[in-house]
């Protein structure tokens, strides 16, 4: 049978297609209808190449019997006469596209869910927009979707409550809930508010956020004399930013249970397990002329976490990151689950970019990290006290 007739499974294909990449435009108000599907037409050659594939083409749309209108047209043939077969399917709406696409009970709950948010606040037919949550409007339980009216009319009402999230007065809406649909919550808000787009969360809704807390050790007798005699504080860092403290060196350890079990050091204090948040200590006023040192494992997320401290203490210094210790303590490596991605770390020396390079690449093989808990403890503790006076030095110098 000719290519060029479309049976209809093809048709269905066709209009999946069709129906994946524009419905929500659709939902919006977009579209040109009537669609109209041409089957194509059969040639007297495509009958006389094979009169039973024409004649079950025929057949197949004669028994159809799906959503739309199919037209037929009367076609004269110079040998076979006049024959009356199926020329085009026509679609008056979306609602006929989404019955053949087996879409019908969602594209009808979005359509309703649409219909009502628009009612209920006009700003989403004005800025458009709210047919991106396609998914939400199609497939939220009828509880969700009344928790996520809820959520948007309260803090419509209540821009800026201060409140924190498990202080919210709102039945059925729990931290996870809110926790689990943060970005939509902030995009819809976007959306009705218009104007510039406040993409945090907790600036979006009003809400008060949890201070962010750091743990600190004092390694520094002296020091710690300052803080009531504490070696171990955790605090928000808006709290330690008001001690006054003024270290020789301050330490950034990527592990808690390095930064523990670090000894007393003269001058020094240590931040551990701070991750990505590690430039949470830029609000920690006394650090700022400080030397840093940074040590964390000898991975692609530590070396990422290393370039970060340096966009905010750009002289810190990294210790026992380089090729040499990785490769004399080889056999202690382990997988490292998920590399970081290929970013140009513009902060990496040249010998740090050499080891993140490698670890990407599986110079020293597949996904391999050195976790800094694994080097030998004496020789890690020599390693560290050297960069620690050099840092002390470099700033007696300065």
């Amino acid at each position: 049978m000719s290519k060029k007739l479309l049976t209809p499974d093809q048709v269905k294909d066709w209009l999946i297609r069709r129906y994946n990449n524009q419905h929500r435009a659709w939902l919006e108000g977009s579209g040109e209808w009537p669609l109209e599907v041409s089957l194509g037409v059969p040639t007297e050659a495509d009958f006389t190449a094979d009169v039973s594939a024409v004649r079950q083409w025929v057949d197949a749309w004669t028994n159809w019997r799906g959503t739309g209108e199919l037209r037929q047209e009367s076609r004269k043939y110079m040998r076979l006469g006049s024959q009356t077969l199926p020329s085009t399917v026509v679609l008056r709406g979306a609602e006929e596209v989404a019955a053949w696409c087996g879409q019908e009970r969602r594209w009808q709950r979005a359509v309703q869910r649409h219909t009502d948010l628009v009612s209920r606040w006009p700003q989403f037919q004005e800025r458009r927009g709210l047919a991106r949550y396609f998914d939400v409007l199609a497939d939220y339980a009828e509880a969700d979707y009344a928790r996520l009216q809820t959520v948007l009319a309260w803090i419509l009402a209540q821009p800026a409550s201060g409140l924190y999230v498990r202080q919210l007065p709102l039945e059925g809406v729990d931290t996870k809930w809110l926790q689990k649909r943060r970005g939509l919550i902030v995009d819809l808000l976007g959306l009705l508010r218009g104007g510039e787009v406040e993409t945090d969360f907790y600036a979006a809704c009003g809400l008060a956020r949890m201070p962010h807390r750091v743990r600190m050790r004092v390694l520094c007798p002296a020091l710690r004399a300052q803080v009531g005699g504490l070696r171990d504080i955790e605090a928000p860092v808006e709290e330690l930013a008001s001690l006054q403290l003024v270290p020789q060196v301050f330490l950034m350890v990527e592990n808690q249970e390095t930064g523990v079990a670090l000894p007393d050091m003269d001058g020094v204090v240590a931040f551990m397990r701070l991750g990505g948040a590690v430039s949470a200590l830029e609000a920690i006023p006394w650090l700022r002329k400080c030397p840093a040192v940074y040590w964390g494992d000898i991975d692609t997320h530590g070396l990422a976490i290393l370039a970060l401290a340096r966009r905010i203490f750009p002289s810190a210094r990294s210790v026992m990151m380089d090729v040499a210790t990785l490769e004399r303590y080889a056999e202690l490596t382990v997988q490292e689950p998920a590399q970081h991605a290929d970013a140009e770390l513009a902060e990496l020396t040249p010998e740090e970019r050499e080891v993140f390079d490698g670890l990407r690449s599986g110079r020293w093989g597949a996904k391999i990290r050195l976790e800094q808990e694994r080097i030998t403890w004496p020789d890690a503790m020599d390693a560290l006290q050297a960069t620690v006076e050099q840092a002390r030095q470099h700033r007696a110098n300065a």
